[in-house]
C-alpha cells in the first residue's frame, strides 16, 4: 500500500473517532494535509524524531480524548526512546503508526535501517508496547487502527509533488494549543 492511502485511513479513522491527530515533519504531514485537513491535526514540522514523544505527552495530558501519531521509521529510528516511554505509560487513548517505507523520505530517500532488516514491530516489543501490530495491507491497518500502542504500517513511499501545508507556523500552534487544553480552559 502507498504511503498515502495509509493516511488517509488512519485520517478517516481519527474523524470517525474523533482523535487528535499528530503527523511528523515531511511528506506524511504533507499527505495528510493533502487528504484530510481538520482542527484536530497537529502537523509536526521542523521536529523530526518528536511526534511519538508529543503525541504521547498530550494522551497523558488529554485521556479523555483519543490520539493517533503518524510517525515515519526513519522518524522513530531517532527517537527509540518514545518507545520504551510508551511502554512505561501505557495509555489506552494512544495510537501510535509508524509508516515503515524503509528510507528517509524527506531528506533524499536514504535507506534506513529498516531496509536492511531491522524489525520496528520488535524493538516496540522488545521495548515492552503490549500491543504491537504489523499491518502489510490496507484491510490490516484499517483494522489495527481502532486500537492502542503500536502499528508498524508497511508502505511504499508516496507521491513526492503533495503541495506544502499552508498554515503558518502560528496557525499550527494555535491549533495544538487548542487541543492540548479542554476546552473549559481555552
Amino acid at each position: 500500500m502507498k504511503r498515502i492511502e495509509a493516511i488517509a485511513l488512519a485520517a478517516a479513522a481519527a474523524t470517525e473517532q474523533d482523535a487528535l491527530l499528530i503527523s511528523n515533519l515531511g511528506y506524511p504531514s504533507r499527505e495528510l494535509f493533502s487528504v484530510c485537513d481538520r482542527s484536530e491535526n497537529f502537523y509536526m514540522l521542523g521536529s523530526m524524531g518528536l511526534a511519538s514523544s508529543i503525541g504521547l505527552g498530550l494522551a497523558l495530558a488529554r485521556p479523555e480524548r483519543r490520539v493517533m501519531v503518524l510517525d515515519g521509521d526513519g522518524s522513530v529510528l531517532m527517537n527509540l526512546g518514545s518507545l520504551a516511554s510508551i511502554a512505561h505509560h501505557a495509555p489506552d487513548n494512544y495510537l501510535l503508526v509508524i509508516l515503515d517505507n524503509c528510507c528517509y523520505g524527506s531528506t533524499g530517500s536514504q535507506p534506513t535501517c529498516t531496509s536492511l532488516g531491522t524489525d520496528l514491530a520488535a524493538l516496540a516489543r522488545a521495548a515492552g508496547v503490549r500491543s504491537v501490530l504489523r499491518a502489510e495491507g490496507p484491510e490490516e491497518l484499517a483494522e489495527a487502527l481502532q486500537g492502542q500502542g503500536v502499528v508498524v504500517a508497511m508502505v511504499q513511499a508516496g507521491n513526492a509533488s503533495v503541495p506544502i501545508i499552508s498554515l503558518s507556523p502560528e496557525e499550527i500552534l494555535e491549533r495544538f494549543m487548542r487541543c492540548a487544553r479542554p476546552a473549559a480552559q481555552y
